[in-house]
């Protein structure tokens, strides 16, 4: 079940950080809302996530996720730079991920 909480943890760290590009620097309300709610939730499924799981694995697997997340969504949402550079770099965050996830032995 850890593992499953460090995903939703990372789906709302993403929700956030991309949140806070629609804030305007929290001078927009609902924005505003939906990125404290997210990083209220992204923070408690961590939580939950590093009472099983080691909290450098943790630590990093979610903020990769909330990286590689963001990275993507702004190239999707924002039209920032695609370039061969940045999905190589994109690529190595995500086998960090996988290996760390590979490495972290039987926890939960």
């Amino acid at each position: 079940m850890a593992w499953f909480y460090l995903f939703i943890a990372g789906i709302f760290e993403i929700v956030w950080a991309i949140g806070l590009k629609y804030t305007n620097g929290f001078t927009k309300l609902w924005p505003s809302v939906v990125t404290a709610a997210g990083m209220i939730i992204s923070f408690y499924f961590l939580s939950q996530a590093t009472k099983v799981l080691p909290i450098g694995t943790a630590y990093t697997i979610w903020t990769g996720i909330g990286a590689a997340g963001a990275v993507i969504l702004g190239i999707v949402l924002f039209n920032e730079p695609k370039s061969l550079m940045r999905f190589l770099f994109l690529s190595l965050i995500i086998a960090g991920i996988i290996g760390l996830k590979a490495t972290a032995g039987s926890q939960s």
